[in-house]
């Protein structure tokens, strides 16, 4: 469910007048009244905050949480564990 930005359109309560967000079906009739004060309230069109790509995904707490193990290149042949299990150095 998105979730939607709404602020007041006459005096309100320091709520609406500062705006607040509110979760909401896709296909739910929008908010006309504050749900503090009642006060005439408007749908914000603002800008979606969405995660592009996989760049959550490969973040090394997400990684190791799934068992996963990696290592980084620190020398000719040698490899350090970045995080995950196994052993601290690979040499080969």
């Amino acid at each position: 469910m998105p979730i939607f930005e709404y602020r007041c359109v006459a005096e309100g309560c320091p709520h609406c007048r500062a705006g607040f967000d509110q979760l909401e079906r896709l296909g739910a009739d929008p908010l006309t009244a504050c749900p503090d004060c009642g006060a005439a309230v408007a749908r914000v069109i603002s800008a979606p905050n969405l995660a592009v790509g996989n760049a959550h995904v490969l973040k090394d707490g997400h990684a190791a949480k799934h068992g996963f193990t990696q290592y980084r290149k620190v020398g000719k042949g040698v490899y350090e564990k970045a995080f995950g299990k196994g052993p601290d150095v690979i040499k080969g």
